[in-house]
């Protein structure tokens, strides 16, 4: 290349790393990691979630690392970046022509090699470029077929290798990617060796943050169904600790997890004994947004079936804390604040509590 520097603009980098997943959704599910696009995933806190992408220059043009994987799946001409009055160079023709064979397939129609490219470039690349390979994998791994190959590359567990990475944005990202890869049921067999770090993140992490958004739709998908609900058993008081103190968006996500594992009797022993916050019951409140307290009463209606013998509700009114004395005792402020909902005036909210007081 000579001693020159070359530096291809903004529009080849956007190709390689933006286009190439095509119109791929990142959350099937938090609209998934949440929900129809990837963008939808990120609902109501894009600003602080954008990735960063590549490193440019001061004028904004992007400069990839000489030798770098990504120089070789890219097809541009490696530049090295020398001071910032380096004069630029432009890319020739057959680079750009290399890119765009790349970019021109969608990413439900990407080829195993393209995949391994990319998780290839996750691997070696350098730590500021993750979060953007990662938004690629994600939104290519919302078509079924990609979700396979990803498996079958053994990159679930490259990417799940990231939920550590000291950045919040990469692991908002892993999440997300993680998150599409779970609409596979194989796939969940795979990731469901995780919950536990997904748990901690969720625990350590800043309460509203997109950290905690992300998690939770994840174990949203992987609680879908009743064969990996165990794994949230000691995660209830977590959850409904994070229930009383989040904003609605974050109030959603928790009791679509907490609606999916009280769907299941299996877990009901587990869930009444949790420790929880006295306050929960205040959310039945005719205050309370509508989307949350219809799930909220979803919840609460599935404790109401469940019916403890004598023996074990006696032995759950010793405890102080837990959510049995909390929402399902006859010393709980539960039924006086569902008599009230009956006046709501959301039709669906007084269906929910009039099944509920039936």
């Amino acid at each position: 290349m000579g001693d020159g520097s070359v530096i291809p603009k903004i529009g080849h980098m956007k190709a390689l790393l933006g286009i190439m997943a095509g119109a791929g959704a990142s959350y099937g599910i938090y609209k998934l990691i949440s929900g129809g696009s990837f963008n939808k995933t990120r609902n109501k806190k894009s600003a602080s979630s954008e990735s960063r992408g590549l490193k440019s220059t001061e004028t904004g043009d992007i400069v990839l690392h000489p030798g770098s994987l990504l120089a070789k799946v890219s097809g541009l001409e490696v530049v090295r970046a020398h001071r910032a009055n380096a004069k630029c160079r432009t890319v020739d023709q057959a680079s750009t022509e290399s890119t765009g064979d790349i970019v021109s397939k969608s990413s439900g129609s990407l080829e195993p090699q393209h995949l391994e490219m990319l998780l290839s470039l996750l691997q070696n690349n350098h730590p500021s470029d993750r979060a953007e390979i990662l938004l690629t994998l994600g939104n290519t791994a919302a078509f079924t077929v990609n979700q396979d190959l990803m498996r079958e590359l053994g990159g679930l567990h490259v990417i799940a290798g990231f939920l550590s990475d000291p950045v919040p944005e990469v692991r908002v990202q892993t999440l997300n990617a993680l998150n599409n890869l779970s609409m596979n049921i194989r796939n969940q067999e795979l990731i469901k060796v995780y919950v536990p770090q997904v748990l901690e993140l969720i625990e350590m992490s800043p309460v509203n943050s997109d950290l905690q958004l992300a998690a939770l739709r994840l174990l949203t998908n992987l609680s879908v169904t009743d064969e990996h609900q165990h794994l949230l058993c000691g995660s209830v008081s977590l959850l409904l600790s994070l229930l009383v103190v989040s904003n609605e968006v974050l109030q959603i996500q928790v009791l679509k997890v907490l609606v999916n594992v009280s769907s299941n009797p299996d877990m009901m022993d587990d869930i009444v004994q949790a420790q929880a916050p006295a306050s929960v019951v205040l959310l039945f409140d005719g205050r309370t947004s509508p989307a949350v307290l219809l799930r909220l009463l979803t919840f609460a209606g599935n404790l109401k079936a469940w019916r403890p013998s004598a023996l074990v509700a006696e032995d759950l009114r010793r405890r102080q804390d837990c959510l049995y004395r909390v929402l399902l005792d006859q010393s709980s402020q539960l039924h006086s604040r569902l008599v009230q909902l009956l006046s709501h005036p959301e039709g669906e909210v007084r269906a929910q509590v009039a099944r509920i007081l039936t």
